[in-house]
């Protein structure tokens, strides 16, 4: 039990930090180059898209015990310590706030209509391909 509330704790702050750095992105204290750093870690850990995709076995899972927290540890370290302390701070304080429903139905909604474009410009090719022409 011990190990997995250890774990836990590491996914918690791990969550905090990418919180943190997407503050960090947009302060203007930060240097560029770490801002930069910080942008793409956040959108990665972010995005539903993996470098290596988790049906894989076992390699799928690399990215994400890996690969993001090394990027994450490679951005704190770039982000000046008392700023980190700063925005992890903001970013607690974030985390504690209940999420929004109608964030959340944005971002739905937001996607739907990007498939449905995505649906609407391809079916032209994909009607085509399926006819054999």
């Amino acid at each position: 039990m011990k190990i997995l509330s250890s774990l836990k704790a590491w996914a918690r702050a791990l969550k905090t930090d990418v919180v943190a750095l997407s503050l960090a992105a947009r302060d203007p204290r930060v240097p560029w180059y770490a801002k930069a750093l910080a942008a793409a870690v956040v959108a990665y850990a972010a995005s539903p898209i993996d470098l290596i995709p988790d049906f894989i076995p076992v390699l799928g899972y690399v990215d994400d015990l890996f690969i993001v927290p090394f990027g994450i540890l490679m951005a704190v370290k770039l982000v000046p310590a008392p700023l980190m302390r700063e925005f992890r701070e903001e970013a607690k304080q974030r985390m504690d706030r209940p999420a929004s429903r109608a964030g959340m139905a944005a971002v739905i909604v937001i996607w739907l209509v990007l498939a449905a474009i995505l649906v609407r410009l391809l079916w032209p090719w994909m009607a085509g391909s399926a006819s054999g022409g």
